[in-house]
């Protein structure tokens, strides 16, 4: 019912038959809802964190790995296969952490729910984390993530030609997977973008900073 006397569109106004008042029902302040959807943003929070984080882990992990070796290592097999060894490892880790994790959480949750009330509603129960799912989304993203550091290196065969296209292939993907992140999760784009391409900068450089000096100390 449309408000007519200067009140927000936020409120809700319920007639009163008994003395023809109406009754303001302000919003809860800390429930996030898009009013054209009705779409409640917090239950996203779960597999969206599993996905953007796994994204980032395997785009970020998989290159610092492949620039590691190619501070000391020309062959692009090698920096491949490193690539490879580590998108696999990688994702079962994500997979397996995520799911103890999560599964921790659900049944913590379960077991106050139970402490709480006899009988839990639909809802109530809609709202528990789901493990498998959250273990599936990180070693999937992780995977994803984790092929454009290898397919930017597979097909350049000069070194240092092959390590600037890497490096700028997951700049433009970590900007991607930033305003994925924001989009999804109504949060500042900016920031989002700002926050995982520095620090994907970050864990490149220290790998290989730290891979060539130790290449070039004589064992």
């Amino acid at each position: 019912m449309a408000s007519t006397n200067g009140t927000s569109p936020n409120h809700i106004e319920i007639p009163m038959h008994a003395n023809g008042a109406a009754l303001v029902v302000q919003p809860k302040p800390n429930q996030v809802v898009d009013q054209e959807s009705n779409t409640n943003y917090t239950q996203r929070a779960q597999w969206l964190r599993a996905a953007v984080l796994g994204a980032n882990d395997g785009l970020v992990s998989v290159a610092s790995l492949m620039m590691g070796v190619g501070a000391v290592k020309h062959d692009i097999t090698a920096m491949v296969l490193a690539g490879f060894a580590g998108l696999v490892a990688g994702a079962c880790s994500m997979a397996i952490g995520e799911f103890v994790s999560v599964y921790t959480q659900y049944d913590i949750e379960k077991a106050q729910i139970k402490r709480e009330e006899e009988e839990v509603a639909d809802h109530e129960r809609e709202k528990l984390p789901n493990p498998f799912q959250a273990a599936a989304a990180s070693a999937v993203a992780f995977s994803v993530g984790g092929v454009v550091p290898m397919l930017a290196a597979l097909f350049i065969r000069n070194h240092k030609v092959r390590m600037g296209v890497v490096a700028v292939a997951v700049s433009l993907a970590l900007l991607v997977f930033g305003i994925f992140g924001a989009i999804l999760g109504r949060t500042p784009v900016t920031r989002s973008c700002l926050r995982v391409l520095i620090g994907g900068w970050m864990a490149m450089a220290i790998t290989f900073g730290f891979t060539k000096l130790l290449g070039s100390v004589s064992l």
